[in-house]
């Protein structure tokens, strides 16, 4: 069943992933939502639960989304405060940027090597 949330920056975070020695998405959810309510430059980016991205392989896992712009999955993350803080603060990055694209010099040494997707939004490809 859909859930209606509003529009905007929004990163949704798979709350069943279970990595192996590793933790699992819930608590990476967690982290997420401490980490942001604890930041007020983050209340531009929402945090979202939601039961299976269907990414188990790359547990822990999250969406990043915004209307009109290039959308990831990332996963492969041990959940806690510094996994957290690097994926918000990429997805600061992404909401300051014009398409979804944030250059490589710009993104948080905790995301690099933890992208699995990008996707174009729709109506859109990405060149």
């Amino acid at each position: 069943m859909l859930t209606p949330v509003d529009d905007g920056v929004s990163v949704v975070v798979c709350t069943t992933c279970r990595a192996p020695d590793a933790g699992d998405g819930a608590a990476l959810a967690a982290a997420l939502h401490a980490v942001r309510a604890g930041d007020p430059t983050l209340y531009g980016v929402a945090v979202h639960g939601m039961a299976c991205l269907f990414a188990c392989r790359d547990a822990c896992t999250v969406h990043l989304r915004a209307p009109g712009k290039i959308a990831y999955v990332l996963g492969r993350f041990v959940p806690g405060t510094a996994a957290a803080r690097a994926i918000l603060d990429y997805a600061r990055a992404y909401a300051a940027s014009e398409d979804g694209e944030v250059a490589f010099a710009d993104w948080p040494e905790g995301v690099k090597g933890h992208f699995i997707t990008r996707t174009p939004p729709p109506s859109f490809i990405v060149e």
